[in-house]
């Protein structure tokens, strides 16, 4: 990881944000602005607390704003942030839960990556931005999760679009299409028993799910030097899921 690089994680109090953070904190020495609800942070150690609630492009551009001036600028983004808050079958879903989880998983992650990379631009030293899909959007999704997976799929365009955009000002692009992974997401928003953990993750040729380092560790490569040569892809973390 290169020396003093500032790091925005929306998302950063769910499984892979917490994940994240310690791996960061550990491993490197880095500026880390920890957004998210639920568990907060507290400020110290080269950790920025964002506490700023977002939800449209006015609200996201803040939070990009107020990171990179108490960071003094912007090297990386990490979109984790999203939700499904509607869990009936998709036949049955209204028009303004329809547009709100369009809102929470596919246009906030454009608004704060368009914020970013326009800091990264007026910088001129390059960036990072880090976007999150999942491998069902590939497969049509479920009949509970088919908004979320139907904005996840729009991820895919963004990464390839936002690449292509930032390539000349050396800003690399990139996604993570997670398959099932044990970050309590599953939990949290369709309420799955451990039961349901458990016959889930058979259905996995690994015969388990995925562990929140695994996926922090990936990330980390994302954004090292080592990853240099990438962007515009989407990686896959799935234990080999739909093989």
């Amino acid at each position: 990881m290169p020396k003093g690089q500032r790091i925005l994680i929306t998302g950063a109090t769910g499984g892979l944000g917490r994940a994240l953070v310690a791996m960061l904190r550990e491993a490197s020495d880095c500026v880390i602005g920890a957004h998210g609800a639920g568990q907060s942070y507290e400020a110290g150690d080269g950790l920025i607390p964002i506490r700023r609630s977002f939800e449209g492009d006015a609200d996201c551009r803040a939070v990009v704003d107020e990171f990179a001036q108490r960071a003094g600028g912007i090297d990386a983004l990490v979109v984790l942030s999203g939700s499904i808050l509607y869990t009936g079958h998709w036949k049955d879903i209204g028009e303004a839960e329809w547009r709100r989880e369009q809102a929470v998983n596919l246009d906030q992650p454009f608004f704060l990556a368009r914020a970013a990379m326009e800091r990264m631009t007026a910088q001129g030293g390059g960036g990072r931005i880090l976007l999150t899909g999942t491998e069902s959007a590939i497969h049509g999704g479920s009949p509970t999760s088919f908004p979320y997976a139907v904005a996840k799929r729009g991820t895919e365009c963004m990464v390839q679009g936002l690449a292509r955009e930032g390539a000349p000002h050396s800003i690399l692009v990139n996604g993570l299409r997670f398959g099932f992974i044990e970050s309590g997401f599953h939990q949290r928003w369709h309420n799955r028993s451990q039961a349901q953990m458990e016959e889930r993750a058979a259905l996995v040729p690994l015969k388990r799910g995925g562990h929140v380092d695994e996926a922090a560790a990936l990330m980390i490569w994302l954004l090292s030097g080592w990853s240099s040569f990438m962007t515009g892809q989407m990686i896959p973390l799935t234990g080999g899921d739909w093989l």
